[in-house]
């Protein structure tokens, strides 16, 4: 039988700890589908003595991760240990610059540094993998990379992050305001004691930046992205997207322009009940992308979680162990264009604005008269009554325009004319519709 595919994990913590389990409970299957064994001889993590629910007896066990790197008895070096730079980084320099094939479910190193790190591999001969690090156990790194890679990609956009769809889909079917859903989401282990990675869009916008590059051809660029989260939706907000037949969602989306620009955006947006990220639900994740002749694909899958992120690392180990060598981006790192980043400004979009505002006289024709001079045509406009007795906005009332659509610079014009109206107790939030 062929040599084994001899592999250094570094991490040891949930999908860590799920690689070893499946290697361990599918080790014919996956020796098949490999075409050789694929064994673990050494590891690290921050505390030996922790017991991980995994027999870790027969691996070596190095205290400094990076002694991994340079092991002559491993071939594969996998990165389970996350955070953009520190020693994650400094791992995945070394063995790619060491010749080791590096597999990574880094989302924020690859964000940040992947396009040295591919040009590395390039340089030594080796792989750079990193499928776990977009949707989890959804395939679609390869779908996009491999599977897709006959077409000219035209958009490619979806949810996520599974924190913040499970937490929009519980305020919808509870009634509940965020932060109590939050409250629930960390309580059930579905959001981070601190989770402002997840819930102020960054981990999204991580997966999305890596998304646009293999999608396009272009080089990743996480600081164009434009960038919101969750934490200002309401119950109210969500009652009102479901009276006008439609869901919020927090949607990347990322589309190479026809003038060359690259439109990177994390947000959340009122999707139509007909769409099909609207029946997306829970901590799911969904992509969409677009080919021009393959058409609409759409992957759904759990992105998060042991199983389904080790799933998604061992796929990586076997593509390996076959051979199979890509580029980490599905080109050279020298054909990779650096696209300018996109003005927002002339793309049209129906807009949802919510206000919270006085409860006087007045205050309406005032934000009428904004949309009016800026040339924001209103669809519908809806006073929702006052907020909660005895709380500190008892006095205010929320007021919901829907726009016919226009451009999106109309809508921006429209709210610098009402920035620092007395009128207006809270900055408007405002969120695109699509259907």
């Amino acid at each position: 039988m062929t040599a084994p595919l001899r592999i250094a994990l570094a991490g040891l913590g949930t999908v860590g700890a799920g690689v070893v389990r499946l290697l361990a409970e599918n080790h014919a299957l996956v020796t098949a589908r490999a075409g050789r064994p694929i064994e673990v001889v050494a590891v690290s993590a921050r505390n030996r003595t922790k017991d991980r629910g995994v027999d870790l007896s027969a691996f070596a066990w190095e205290d400094d991760m990076t002694a991994l790197a340079t092991r002559d008895d491993v071939d594969v070096v996998v990165e389970l240990v996350g955070g953009s730079d520190g020693p994650a980084l400094t791992l995945a320099r070394t063995a790619l610059a060491g010749g080791k094939q590096l597999v990574t479910a880094n989302k924020a190193m690859i964000a940040h540094h992947g396009m040295e790190l591919a040009a590395l591999a390039e340089q030594h001969g080796a792989a750079l993998k990193y499928e776990a690090a977009v949707a989890g156990g959804i395939p679609v790194i390869k779908g996009l990379g491999e599977g897709a890679a006959a077409n000219r990609i035209d958009r490619v956009f979806g949810i996520l992050n599974g924190t913040c769809n499970y937490i929009l889909s519980q305020m919808e079917s509870t009634g509940a305001d965020f932060g109590v859903v939050l409250k629930a989401a960390q309580d059930l282990g579905y959001a981070e004691a601190d989770p402002a990675f997840d819930i102020e869009g960054v981990d999204a916008a991580h997966k999305l930046a890596i998304l646009a590059a293999l999608a396009f051809g272009t080089a990743v660029d996480f600081a164009a992205l434009d960038i919101s989260g969750i934490t200002r939706i309401r119950a109210a907000d969500i009652a009102q997207a479901d009276a006008l037949g439609h869901k919020i969602r927090l949607v990347g989306q990322a589309e190479l322009q026809a003038d060359g620009r690259l439109f990177q955006r994390v947000a959340p947006v009122l999707v139509a009940k007909s769409h099909p990220l609207a029946s997306v639900d829970g901590p799911t994740n969904a992509v969409v992308a677009e080919g021009n002749h393959v058409g609409r694909l759409l992957f759904v899958g759990r992105g998060a979680g042991d199983g389904p992120t080790a799933s998604a690392v061992v796929a990586d180990l076997i593509d390996i162990a076959r051979g199979n060598a890509t580029p980490a981006f599905g080109v050279p790192v020298g054909m990779l264009s650096a696209a300018a980043p996109a003005d927002a400004g002339h793309r049209k979009a129906r807009a949802y604005m919510r206000f919270v505002v006085a409860d006087r006289p007045g205050v309406l024709a005032e934000i009428t008269a904004a949309m009016r001079d800026a040339g924001v045509s209103i669809e519908s406009l809806i006073q929702q009554g006052r907020a909660e007795e005895g709380g500190p906005e008892s006095e205010s009332v929320l007021v919901a325009i829907v726009s016919h659509e226009g451009p999106e610079s109309a809508v921006s014009a429209a709210l610098q004319l009402l920035e620092g109206s007395p009128s207006i107790s809270e900055p408007p939030l405002v969120m695109r519709l699509i259907g």
